[in-house]
């Protein structure tokens, strides 16, 4: 990618921040020490506890890593910046399905603050990607694995976070 910076609002930085310290700082001491435990148990090659604490220890790191590297790649976004009339980031547009005819709303949002419960998606996200720089009567063709989505924009304003 030419540029994988992420944008992300300053309560997104500030929740994906505090999940890595609390992963780094508590759970990552919690599995040492369960792994330091199962050491003492003896013979290493059969161990099955030393070798299950070691993995967790594993997936925790590429987790811990994750993280980071999104919170390295992140830049903070002032909403207050950014174009009223077009689809950004944090942005809350509503969209109307031309093929099955109903009205959806979806909220532009970077890393940390993506919940697809309350239609909160990610600017990165093949809907999002599509949706971006649309403003207020303009058709989005998404391309999906089962064919293409096509979204009329019908209004475009800012999340009240």
């Amino acid at each position: 990618m030419a540029d994988d910076r992420i944008p992300i609002t300053r309560e997104g930085y500030e929740k994906i921040k505090a999940e890595a310290e609390h992963l780094n700082g508590v759970k990552m001491i919690e599995i040492t020490k369960r792994v330091a435990s199962a050491r003492e148990l003896g013979d290493l090659s059969e161990n099955a506890e030393y070798h299950a604490a070691r993995e967790d220890q594993g997936m925790l790191q590429a987790h811990i890593d994750l993280l980071r590297s999104k919170l390295a790649r992140a830049y903070i976004v002032d909403p207050s910046q950014l174009p009223k009339d077009t689809v950004v980031f944090g942005t809350r547009v509503t969209v109307k399905d031309l093929d099955m005819d109903e009205e959806e709303t979806f909220e532009l949002v970077g890393p940390g603050q993506d919940d697809p419960d309350k239609n909160r998606i990610l600017t990165t996200s093949p809907i999002g990607q599509g949706l971006l720089g649309k403003k207020k009567g303009e058709v989005a063709e998404i391309p999906v694995p089962r064919g293409t989505l096509r979204f009329k924009v019908m209004k475009i304003s800012f999340a009240d976070n």
